[in-house]
């Protein structure tokens, strides 16, 4: 997954408490056996005006003009502002796929559920809590300023406003050593492929029979 060190993105404000995972993107998409192709489906219950379905064309069906993502002015938005509880409801891992795929790199929160939070570290999303206040402050600034951006350093955890504000987020030891360094759980293994081949080898010498083909 793409390393996370420092990122600056236009801020796309979701004014919405409770957003749960169907929401995100709905169950009828996580038909697909595939890895790829639900940013088109993010948040499509609210994005579009028909009932969205696998396969569909997405590039004809008619927008909500009303719905933030479809406002000229976040066009091409990469960090997203929520409420309380984002992400609640199932376990779906195709929540921050869908959040990845469409551009986002970042969310912040007062607060997320559990289950959601670890899955976007696991996708090299960053989850960030913030305090409601503070919360309420970048929604203001955002609404107000057209193209409000704010600047997110990792390495120092800390998001910069342009005003000069800064805002602290708490992030742990091994959480921010994955996101840095842009690695999965399948990337956190592979860190180990030289000694994993060692044991195979000398397990295969021990016990030859496990290296032999089915009929």
């Amino acid at each position: 997954m793409e390393a996370f060190k420092v990122h600056q993105g236009l801020v796309v404000p979701l004014d919405r408490e409770n957003v749960d995972t169907d929401a995100i993107i709905p169950k009828q998409f996580l038909k697909s056996i595939a890895r790829t192709g639900f940013g088109q489906n993010l948040f499509d219950a609210w994005r579009y005006l028909d009932p969205g379905e696998p396969g569909i064309d997405c590039t004809s069906r008619p927008l909500n003009p009303d719905f933030v993502l479809n406002q000229p002015r976040y066009r091409g938005g990469s960090i997203l502002l929520a409420r309380q509880n984002f992400g609640c409801g199932s376990s779906r891992e195709h929540a921050p796929w869908a959040l990845v795929q469409y551009g986002f790199r970042a969310v912040i929160a007062p607060s997320f559920a559990d289950i959601f939070m670890n899955n976007c570290y696991k996708n090299g999303l960053l989850p960030i809590v913030l305090g409601s206040l503070q919360v309420d402050h970048l929604f203001n600034e955002t609404f107000s300023f057209n193209g409000f951006k704010v600047t997110i350093d990792l390495e120092q955890q800390v998001v910069l406003s342009p005003d000069g504000r800064t805002y602290d987020f708490d992030i742990t030891p091994f959480r921010k050593y994955c996101l840095t360094n842009g690695l999965d759980d399948i990337g956190l293994t592979l860190r180990h492929a030289d000694k994993i081949k060692s044991y195979e080898s000398a397990r295969l010498l021990q016990m030859p029979w496990l290296g032999a083909k089915l009929p």
